[in-house]
C-alpha cells in the first residue's frame, strides 16, 4: 500500500501549497514544493515500470499462445503497487523460460515437417502427430511398410540427440468415429490401443528404433479426441493418426502450474 498512502498525503499537500497566506517562510514553501514533486516523479516512475511490466507479460502471453500453450491472463493485485510490479516481473521471466522451452524443443522436432508429419502443441503438450493410413490398413493394427520407414526416420532424429532421447514420450492412438463392422478389436477403444501399442513395439525394439524403453508408454483414445469433423471423408481420414506426444518434465509441469495460477 505503499503508493496509495502517499495519495492522501499528496493531495493535502498540494491544497496546502496553493493555498495563500499558509504560515511558510519562501525557503519552507519551495522546499515543501521541492518534496511534493519528488513524490510525484516516484509514483509516476512506480506506475511506469508497472505499466511496462505489464505489457511485457502480455506480450509473452500471446506469443505463448500462438504457439499453442495455454496461459491464463494473471490477475495481479494493483492495491499494492510494488508487489504488482514483482509480481508481473516474476511471471514474466517465468513466461520467458517456458517460450525458450518450448521454441527450443519445437526447433528440433520441426525437421519432422520434411517428413510431411505435423508437429505442434495440443492440450499444452507438443505432439507429433503421425497419419494412421499411412501406418496401417483400414481396421488392422500390423504396420505397413511405409509405416515402419517413418517411424524408423522418427527415431534417427530422437535417438542421437541427447535432449530428445531423454525426454519422456506418449503414443496415443486416435480413430474416426465409424464403429468397427468385425476384427478382434470389438471396438474402437482396442483398435486404438492396439495401434499405439505396435508404435510403441516397433520404436523401443532394438533391431527397429532403438529407443530407450523407459522413456515410452502407449495409450489408446478412440474416437474421444478428433482433430476435425467426422462427418466427410478428409475429417476422417485425419482423426485416424497416432501421435506421439512429448510428455513435460516435472520442472516444466511446475512452471506451467504456478503460471497459470489466478
Amino acid at each position: 500500500m505503499r503508493m496509495l498512502r502517499r495519495l492522501p498525503f499528496l493531495a493535502g499537500l498540494s491544497l496546502a501549497l496553493l493555498a495563500s497566506g499558509c504560515g511558510y517562510s519562501e525557503d519552507e514553501w519551495q522546499a515543501q514544493l521541492s518534496k511534493y514533486n519528488k513524490l510525484k516523479a516516484e509514483k509516476d516512475d512506480d506506475d511506469s515500470k508497472l505499466a511496462d511490466a505489464q505489457a511485457k507479460v502480455d506480450a509473452l502471453t500471446k506469443q505463448l499462445q500462438d504457439l499453442g500453450v495455454n496461459v491464463s491472463s494473471m490477475k495481479a493485485n494493483l492495491d499494492d503497487t510494488q508487489k504488482a510490479l514483482d509480481q508481473y516481473k516474476e511471471r514474466a521471466k517465468q513466461l520467458e523460460l517456458i517460450k525458450e522451452r518450448f521454441e527450443k524443443l519445437k526447433a528440433k522436432l520441426d525437421t519432422l515437417t520434411k517428413l510431411g508429419l505435423t508437429v505442434n502443441v495440443r492440450h499444452n503438450r507438443m505432439v507429433i502427430s503421425l497419419p494412421g493410413d499411412v501406418l496401417f490398413d483400414s481396421g488392422r493394427e500390423t504396420l505397413k511398410k511405409d509405416g515402419k520407414d517413418i517411424l524408423l526416420k522418427v527415431a534417427a532424429i530422437i535417438k542421437p540427440d541427447p535432449q530428445l532421447s531423454a525426454r519422456d514420450y506418449a503414443v496415443a492412438g486416435h480413430t474416426d468415429n465409424q464403429p468397427l463392422a468385425h476384427g478382434p478389436f470389438k471396438d474402437n477403444w482396442g483398435l486404438s490401443l492396439m495401434r499405439a501399442r505396435e508404435v510403441l513395439v516397433f520404436l523401443i525394439d532394438p533391431a527397429q528404433g532403438g529407443l530407450p524403453n523407459q522413456h515410452w508408454s502407449a495409450a489408446g483414445f478412440a474416437d474421444t479426441d478428433p482433430v476435425a469433423d467426422n462427418s466427410s471423408d478428409d475429417g476422417r481420414q485425419k482423426n485416424r493418426r497416432c501421435e506421439l506426444i512429448v510428455l513435460p518434465s516435472v520442472e516444466e509441469m511446475l512452471d506451467l502450474k504456478a503460471i497459470t495460477q489466478q
